[in-house]
Protein backbone atom coordinates (compact mmCIF):
# COMPACT_ATOMS: atom_id res chain seq x y z
CA UNK A 1 0.00 0.00 0.00
CA UNK A 2 1.16 3.82 -1.19
CA UNK A 3 0.89 5.94 1.90
CA UNK A 4 1.10 9.49 0.97
CA UNK A 5 0.61 11.01 4.62
CA UNK A 6 1.89 10.98 8.09
CA UNK A 7 0.26 12.62 11.88
CA UNK A 8 2.78 13.53 14.17
CA UNK A 9 1.37 14.39 17.87
CA UNK A 10 3.73 16.70 19.48
CA UNK A 11 1.56 18.64 21.38
CA UNK A 12 2.27 16.82 24.44
CA UNK A 13 3.14 19.33 27.73
CA UNK A 14 6.85 16.92 28.87
CA UNK A 15 6.07 16.65 32.14
CA UNK A 16 8.37 14.02 32.70
CA UNK A 17 11.07 16.13 31.20
CA UNK A 18 11.16 19.23 33.58
CA UNK A 19 12.47 22.02 34.01
CA UNK A 20 13.64 21.32 30.05
CA UNK A 21 10.07 21.68 28.90
CA UNK A 22 8.81 24.66 30.92
CA UNK A 23 10.07 26.98 27.82
CA UNK A 24 11.03 24.20 24.94
CA UNK A 25 8.38 21.82 23.78
CA UNK A 26 9.19 18.46 24.37
CA UNK A 27 8.99 17.80 20.36
CA UNK A 28 11.76 20.12 20.02
CA UNK A 29 14.74 18.44 22.67
CA UNK A 30 17.43 17.48 20.72
CA UNK A 31 18.74 14.19 20.19
CA UNK A 32 22.31 14.78 18.97
CA UNK A 33 21.84 17.26 16.45
CA UNK A 34 18.70 17.85 15.67
CA UNK A 35 15.02 17.62 18.23
CA UNK A 36 12.87 14.56 18.47
CA UNK A 37 10.04 15.47 15.61
CA UNK A 38 12.50 16.10 13.34
CA UNK A 39 13.41 12.10 13.32
CA UNK A 40 10.04 11.47 12.78
CA UNK A 41 9.38 13.47 9.92
CA UNK A 42 12.36 11.82 8.64
CA UNK A 43 11.60 8.54 9.15
CA UNK A 44 7.62 9.30 7.63
CA UNK A 45 9.90 10.28 4.51
CA UNK A 46 11.76 7.29 4.20
CA UNK A 47 8.27 5.35 4.04
CA UNK A 48 7.57 7.51 1.00
CA UNK A 49 5.24 10.28 3.23
CA UNK A 50 4.91 13.47 0.89
CA UNK A 51 2.91 15.08 3.68
CA UNK A 52 3.44 15.12 7.32
CA UNK A 53 0.52 16.69 9.44
CA UNK A 54 2.31 17.49 12.80
CA UNK A 55 -0.32 18.36 16.06
CA UNK A 56 1.56 21.05 18.06
CA UNK A 57 -0.24 22.93 21.23
CA UNK A 58 -1.03 26.59 21.50
CA UNK A 59 1.87 27.47 23.76
CA UNK A 60 4.58 26.50 21.94
CA UNK A 61 3.21 24.99 18.50
CA UNK A 62 4.67 28.08 16.58
CA UNK A 63 8.40 26.78 17.38
CA UNK A 64 7.74 23.92 16.08
CA UNK A 65 6.59 25.20 13.01
CA UNK A 66 9.73 27.86 12.88
CA UNK A 67 11.54 24.81 13.04
CA UNK A 68 10.51 22.77 9.86
CA UNK A 69 9.32 26.26 7.68
CA UNK A 70 11.94 29.18 8.32
CA UNK A 71 14.51 29.68 6.00
CA UNK A 72 14.11 27.33 3.45
CA UNK A 73 13.70 23.16 3.51
CA UNK A 74 15.61 21.19 5.97
CA UNK A 75 18.40 18.89 4.03
CA UNK A 76 16.91 15.47 3.32
CA UNK A 77 13.22 17.10 3.75
CA UNK A 78 13.16 19.01 0.78
CA UNK A 79 10.23 16.62 -0.91
CA UNK A 80 7.63 16.43 2.16
CA UNK A 81 5.28 18.87 3.23
CA UNK A 82 5.05 19.56 6.68
CA UNK A 83 2.05 20.88 7.67
CA UNK A 84 1.27 22.42 11.01
CA UNK A 85 -1.90 21.47 13.40
CA UNK A 86 -3.28 23.04 16.92
CA UNK A 87 -4.45 21.10 19.51
CA UNK A 88 -6.32 23.50 21.21
CA UNK A 89 -7.15 21.79 24.56
CA UNK A 90 -4.87 19.14 26.06
CA UNK A 91 -7.25 15.90 25.73
CA UNK A 92 -5.58 12.90 24.90
CA UNK A 93 -3.60 11.52 22.32
CA UNK A 94 -6.80 10.16 20.39
CA UNK A 95 -7.91 13.76 20.56
CA UNK A 96 -4.25 14.69 18.81
CA UNK A 97 -4.84 12.24 15.98
CA UNK A 98 -8.44 13.55 15.68
CA UNK A 99 -7.16 17.13 15.34
CA UNK A 100 -5.74 15.94 11.85
CA UNK A 101 -9.12 14.53 10.02
CA UNK A 102 -9.59 17.79 7.70
CA UNK A 103 -6.06 17.53 6.35
CA UNK A 104 -5.82 13.89 6.31
CA UNK A 105 -9.32 13.31 4.20
CA UNK A 106 -9.94 10.15 3.24
CA UNK A 107 -6.61 8.88 2.71
CA UNK A 108 -5.12 6.42 4.81
CA UNK A 109 -2.27 7.50 7.34
CA UNK A 110 1.16 6.72 9.53
CA UNK A 111 0.93 8.15 12.79
CA UNK A 112 4.13 8.21 15.01
CA UNK A 113 4.50 9.49 18.36
CA UNK A 114 7.80 11.73 18.06
CA UNK A 115 8.37 10.78 21.77
CA UNK A 116 9.76 7.29 20.23
CA UNK A 117 12.09 6.64 17.65
CA UNK A 118 13.49 3.93 15.53
CA UNK A 119 16.52 2.43 16.32
CA UNK A 120 18.86 2.70 13.06
CA UNK A 121 18.04 -0.04 10.54
CA UNK A 122 15.02 -1.06 12.03
CA UNK A 123 12.20 1.42 10.27
CA UNK A 124 8.83 -0.30 10.58
CA UNK A 125 6.46 1.79 8.01
CA UNK A 126 7.75 0.04 4.85
CA UNK A 127 6.76 -3.60 6.73
CA UNK A 128 3.33 -1.92 7.82
CA UNK A 129 2.37 -0.72 4.62
CA UNK A 130 3.06 -4.55 2.90
CA UNK A 131 1.02 -6.07 6.03
CA UNK A 132 -1.95 -3.38 4.84
CA UNK A 133 -4.97 -4.46 2.92
CA UNK A 134 -7.61 -1.82 1.58
CA UNK A 135 -10.32 -0.54 4.56
CA UNK A 136 -7.62 -2.28 7.39
CA UNK A 137 -5.41 -0.59 9.85
CA UNK A 138 -2.15 -2.21 11.23
CA UNK A 139 -0.74 -1.34 14.20
CA UNK A 140 2.99 -2.05 15.42
CA UNK A 141 3.66 -4.12 18.19
CA UNK A 142 6.25 -5.24 20.98
CA UNK A 143 5.83 -8.06 23.82
CA UNK A 144 5.98 -6.50 26.76
CA UNK A 145 7.36 -7.94 29.88
CA UNK A 146 5.62 -7.26 33.21
CA UNK A 147 6.35 -4.02 34.06
CA UNK A 148 4.92 -2.55 30.69
CA UNK A 149 1.37 -3.88 30.98
CA UNK A 150 0.31 -0.92 32.97
CA UNK A 151 1.89 1.64 30.88
CA UNK A 152 1.02 0.77 27.35
CA UNK A 153 -1.93 -0.30 25.14
CA UNK A 154 -2.49 -4.37 24.97
CA UNK A 155 -4.18 -6.15 22.37
CA UNK A 156 -6.59 -8.79 21.64
CA UNK A 157 -4.78 -11.39 19.29
CA UNK A 158 -7.31 -13.48 17.39
CA UNK A 159 -5.17 -15.53 15.07
CA UNK A 160 -1.57 -16.80 15.44
CA UNK A 161 1.55 -14.62 14.41
CA UNK A 162 2.29 -15.55 11.36
CA UNK A 163 5.46 -13.76 9.77
CA UNK A 164 5.22 -11.35 12.41
CA UNK A 165 1.83 -10.41 11.35
CA UNK A 166 -1.57 -11.72 13.43
CA UNK A 167 -5.28 -10.28 13.57
CA UNK A 168 -6.77 -8.44 16.47
CA UNK A 169 -10.18 -8.31 18.02
CA UNK A 170 -9.55 -5.38 20.69
CA UNK A 171 -7.33 -3.51 22.36
CA UNK A 172 -6.89 -2.15 26.35
CA UNK A 173 -5.54 0.84 27.36
CA UNK A 174 -2.96 0.15 30.24
CA UNK A 175 -4.66 -2.76 32.08
CA UNK A 176 -1.94 -4.11 34.30
CA UNK A 177 -0.50 -7.36 34.59
CA UNK A 178 -3.87 -9.20 35.74
CA UNK A 179 -6.07 -7.73 33.06
CA UNK A 180 -3.79 -7.72 30.19
CA UNK A 181 -5.09 -9.29 27.32
CA UNK A 182 -1.59 -10.60 26.07
CA UNK A 183 1.65 -9.42 26.24
CA UNK A 184 1.44 -7.36 23.00
CA UNK A 185 1.55 -4.05 23.39
CA UNK A 186 0.92 -0.62 21.07
CA UNK A 187 4.23 1.22 20.64
CA UNK A 188 4.30 4.09 18.66
CA UNK A 189 3.67 3.65 15.30
CA UNK A 190 0.28 2.87 13.36
CA UNK A 191 -0.79 2.75 9.85
CA UNK A 192 -4.54 3.84 9.78
CA UNK A 193 -7.13 3.66 7.69
CA UNK A 194 -9.76 7.14 7.80
CA UNK A 195 -12.31 5.14 9.44
CA UNK A 196 -10.31 5.22 13.20
CA UNK A 197 -11.60 9.69 12.93
CA UNK A 198 -15.21 7.99 13.37
CA UNK A 199 -13.98 6.03 15.91
CA UNK A 200 -12.25 8.79 18.03
CA UNK A 201 -15.43 11.14 17.13
CA UNK A 202 -17.56 8.87 18.98
CA UNK A 203 -15.30 7.83 21.70
CA UNK A 204 -16.43 8.91 25.40
CA UNK A 205 -13.03 9.91 27.45
CA UNK A 206 -11.06 6.86 29.13
CA UNK A 207 -8.54 6.22 30.98
CA UNK A 208 -7.11 9.20 32.52
CA UNK A 209 -10.14 11.03 31.36
CA UNK A 210 -8.56 11.82 27.88
CA UNK A 211 -9.56 10.75 24.36
CA UNK A 212 -7.33 6.92 24.13
CA UNK A 213 -6.32 6.47 20.67
CA UNK A 214 -6.13 3.00 21.67
CA UNK A 215 -10.18 2.90 22.66
CA UNK A 216 -10.30 3.92 18.74
CA UNK A 217 -8.12 1.17 18.03
CA UNK A 218 -10.64 -1.61 19.80
CA UNK A 219 -13.74 0.06 18.13
CA UNK A 220 -12.32 -0.75 14.84
CA UNK A 221 -10.55 -4.14 15.43
CA UNK A 222 -13.85 -5.60 16.98
CA UNK A 223 -15.25 -5.05 13.41
CA UNK A 224 -11.93 -7.14 12.17
CA UNK A 225 -10.15 -4.14 10.39
CA UNK A 226 -7.23 -4.33 12.06
CA UNK A 227 -3.96 -6.20 12.48
CA UNK A 228 -0.55 -6.10 14.30
CA UNK A 229 3.06 -6.13 12.50
CA UNK A 230 5.08 -7.46 15.55
CA UNK A 231 8.55 -5.40 15.64
CA UNK A 232 11.94 -7.27 16.12
CA UNK A 233 13.55 -4.24 17.93
CA UNK A 234 12.38 -1.79 20.23
CA UNK A 235 12.04 1.50 19.81
CA UNK A 236 13.79 4.45 21.59
CA UNK A 237 11.98 6.75 24.35
CA UNK A 238 13.04 9.86 24.31
CA UNK A 239 10.45 11.15 26.77
CA UNK A 240 12.11 10.27 30.11
CA UNK A 241 15.94 11.31 31.15
CA UNK A 242 16.78 8.41 31.02
CA UNK A 243 15.28 7.34 28.25
CA UNK A 244 17.03 10.60 26.18
CA UNK A 245 20.43 9.71 27.12
CA UNK A 246 20.28 5.81 26.00
CA UNK A 247 18.87 7.25 22.81
CA UNK A 248 21.24 9.34 22.08
CA UNK A 249 23.97 6.47 23.11
CA UNK A 250 22.41 4.29 20.80
CA UNK A 251 22.38 6.97 17.91
CA UNK A 252 25.65 8.45 18.64
CA UNK A 253 27.18 5.10 18.53
CA UNK A 254 25.36 4.49 15.05
CA UNK A 255 26.49 8.43 13.64
CA UNK A 256 30.14 8.84 15.07
CA UNK A 257 30.86 5.34 15.32
CA UNK A 258 34.58 3.54 16.98
CA UNK A 259 35.46 6.77 18.00
CA UNK A 260 32.29 7.98 19.83
CA UNK A 261 32.17 3.92 21.51
CA UNK A 262 35.41 3.83 22.59
CA UNK A 263 34.76 7.37 24.88
CA UNK A 264 31.42 5.49 25.87
CA UNK A 265 33.62 2.59 27.04
CA UNK A 266 36.04 4.95 28.64
CA UNK A 267 33.38 6.73 30.49
CA UNK A 268 32.35 3.19 31.63
CA UNK A 269 35.52 2.54 33.46
CA UNK A 270 36.31 5.80 35.27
Amino acid sequence: MNVEVAVIPAAGRGSRMRPATRVVPKALLTVIDRPAVQYAVEEAARAGATEAIVVVDLDAGHLVQRHFLTDGRLPGLEEIQIRPVVQEEPLGLGHAVLEARQMVGDRPFFCLLADNLVRPGHDVLPRMAEAADPGVSVVCLRRLTDEWLSRYGVVVPTSKEIGGVLEIGGAVEKPGIEDAPSRLGLIGRYLFMPEIFEALDSLDPGVGGEIQLTDAISEVASHGRCRGLVADADLLDVGTPEGLLKASIHLGLERFGDEFRAGVEQALQE
